[in-house]
């Protein structure tokens, strides 16, 4: 279709009812509708394929995260270090990894004010430490070399850490570089997510797959490694669906296909599934111009045959990073916002209803703001970019964002609650 078509960027805005395409949108309001539908993704090369990063500002006092009406947002922590991962310890207090700080601190926030009022460092010494978990009366941390774990709450800090996974199980560290965690619940397995090491290449395993090791009765140490899913070109959040126990993952797909591709997704993780990187995407849809498909070998022509059509499609390089369910079963996910689209998109934090344990097929903008508009080249103004999310013990929702260096606290106004122990 055309510029004014539904489908452009097989992206579509609800609107009271009517339908614009994503050029249509900037930052979007709180409540806003977005659908993209598989059936109408674009062709290959359909549109270009253009470095846009976008243009980080500085945020000044009246520079805010954007709410629905009967919500409110206020700063929980600031003056971080590329923050990025959260975690709630038994305690009530939170864990961001500062990744390029190669750091893990805790935030206290004492007197209950919605506000950290003391940083202590938990763990230092770590390379680019991102995923954050806890179980076995301590915490994970996953680094590029290893997952580790340390007991919490200590008296000494920082902690001595012990290596719980081998040597080399988690790949090299180039390439995409998150190790994202999740402990399933009943503390017997362990999953880490992987990047690819390129946009596009066979890569051998671990890479672009989630990986599952046994945890010894203790939990100091990984066995039995395997891969319980694969083809994913660079999955970030994981989490367990409270009610169902399924794990899901969001993923940032791969680029140079047009500004309409490739769709992110979120995914049910089954044992064995395939998603199709770097064969196919969204499904069977053929990757041009790889050598390996042009005349698929049988092992990849059943690969591309029988890779899975995600159940939840983001608009293509929203670059969906966190990921918590809320306690009706509803996703969350923070996208991190686009640095190579046309049309810049994400940059914000949006809720996917589900409905029999599954994504009803469209997503809601629940936190917008750190978008300021574009400058005249067409690159967004951002002030933030989300990443983490998780659920404080008062069931607020905190949000790191690493350009501010800041973890935002989004909460109801009338002190009800959507997550966490105390939410619904």
């Amino acid at each position: 279709m055309g510029r004014h078509g539904v489908t452009v960027l097989a992206l579509v805005v609800v609107l009271a009812g009517f339908a614009l395409p994503v050029r249509a949108a900037g930052d979007l309001r709180p409540g806003t509708v977005l659908r993209v539908d598989p059936a109408t993704v674009p062709s290959p090369y359909a549109g270009v394929s253009i470095a846009n990063s976008p243009e980080k500002i500085a945020r000044t006092a009246a520079m805010m995260p954007r709410v629905a009406d009967g919500w409110q947002v206020s700063l929980f922590a600031s003056a971080l270090l590329h923050a990025r991962w959260l975690a709630v310890a038994p305690d009530g207090a939170v864990l961001v990894s500062e990744s390029a700080a190669g750091r893990v601190t805790i935030l206290r926030d004492g007197n209950h004010d919605g506000e950290a009022e003391e940083q202590q460092v938990l763990a230092e010494g770590l390379v680019r430490p991102h995923g954050l978990a806890f179980a076995h009366g301590g915490v994970y941390i996953a680094d590029t070399r290893a997952v580790w774990f340390a007991p919490y709450p200590v008296e000494t800090l920082p902690v001595s850490l012990h290596q719980v996974t081998p040597d080399g199980a988690l790949g090299s560290g180039d390439g995409h570089w998150t190790r994202t965690l999740a402990v399933s619940p009943d503390q017997s397995t362990l999953y880490v997510a992987i990047g690819s090491r390129s946009n596009i290449s066979e890569d051998p395993l671990p890479r672009a797959s989630v990986q599952a090791f046994t945890l010894s009765g203790d939990g100091r140490e990984a066995r039995e490694q395997r891969t319980w899913a694969s083809g994913l070109r660079n999955p970030v959040g994981l989490a367990f669906q409270p009610g169902t126990g399924h794990l899901w993952t969001v993923v940032n797909e791969r680029d140079g296909l047009g500004d309409g591709l490739v769709p992110d997704y979120l995914a049910r993780l089954e044992e064995g599934s395939f998603f199709g990187w770097p064969y196919s995407y969204t499904g069977s849809h053929p990757q041009p111009d790889l050598p390996a498909v042009r005349r698929p070998a049988p092992e990849v022509a059943a690969l591309i045959a029988r890779a899975v059509v995600p159940p939840l499609l983001f608009a293509s390089h929203s670059a969906p990073l966190g990921l918590v369910f809320d306690r009706s079963g509803d996703a969350i996910v923070a996208l991190h916002g686009s640095w190579n689209a046309e049309a810049p998109r994400g940059y914000m934090v949006v809720r996917v209803p589900f409905r029999d344990g599954a994504p009803v097929g469209d997503y809601q903008v629940l936190v917008s703001g750190f978008r300021l508009g574009d400058s005249p080249d067409g690159a967004a103004r951002v002030w933030g970019r989300p990443v983490g999310l998780v659920w404080a013990a008062d069931g607020a929702l905190l949000v790191s964002d690493d350009v501010g260096q800041t973890i935002w606290r989004v909460s109801r106004k009338d002190g009800g609650t959507v997550g966490g122990k105390a939410g619904r």
